[in-house]
């Protein structure tokens, strides 16, 4: 029905019945989204999520019957770009993907800047990052998420406003879902949490970027 659906709006679908279909799939094609649903007859959506994490940033909507939110943070911290809970119309699920879509085309877009502090380079085109001279490895999500704090140095964000500028919307209830990106953003970048260099914490409100600009 949805591939049915989604056809009918100008969508070329894909479609696999099982994980390692979906897997191979998304790994072998150029795709711009994959709607992957939580129950799968051979492994669930989280863990082909996170298989599919280890080498690919390709937009995920994860599609699922449980609406606790363990599942939405679950899914969200292993790399989901949205999380929709059945059921579900058909133009809410397509409104979520042009959602998706938009927010891609735009981050792929910016401008070239590198944006350089001490011992910290991000360069947002090429979406690279140097911490003390060695090359950082980040999920796309966290990349977005250090650009957006370092955009900004000394500005103060809420988990909410950090939620609706990285995820493009506020999902309220999940504020573990940036505590636990940021918490890897520290881990990547050897940022000591007693004395950090480049992400600090307010206490009740939210974080910001505090690395000292070249």
């Amino acid at each position: 029905m949805l591939s049915s659906y989604l056809v009918a709006g100008g969508y070329e679908v894909m479609e696999a019945s099982n994980g390692e279909q979906g897997l191979h799939l998304a790994l072998s094609h150029d795709l711009d989204l994959a709607i992957l649903d939580v129950g799968l007859p051979d492994m669930d959506g989280f863990e082909v999520l996170r298989r599919l994490r280890a080498s690919s940033n390709l937009p995920v909507i994860m599609l699922t019957a449980r609406a606790e939110e363990v599942d939405r943070v679950i899914g969200l911290t292993v790399g989901a770009d949205d999380y929709v809970t059945k059921p579900f119309s058909p133009r809410e699920l397509t409104a979520r993907i042009g959602a998706v879509l938009r927010r891609v085309a735009s981050r792929d877009s910016v401008d070239g800047d590198v944006l350089r502090f001490e011992s910290l380079d991000i360069d947002i085109e090429r979406r690279e990052i140097t911490c003390d001279g060695r090359s950082i490895e980040l999920s796309s999500l966290e990349f977005d998420l250090l650009v957006a704090l370092a955009r900004a140095p000394r500005r103060v964000f809420t988990r909410e406003q950090l939620m609706e500028t990285v995820w493009g919307w506020d999902f309220v209830g999940v504020d573990r879902v940036v505590d636990v990106h940021i918490s890897n953003l520290r881990k990547a970048l050897d940022d000591n949490t007693a004395e950090p260099r480049f992400i600090g914490t307010v206490r009740g409100v939210g974080y910001k970027f505090i690395g000292p600009p070249v």
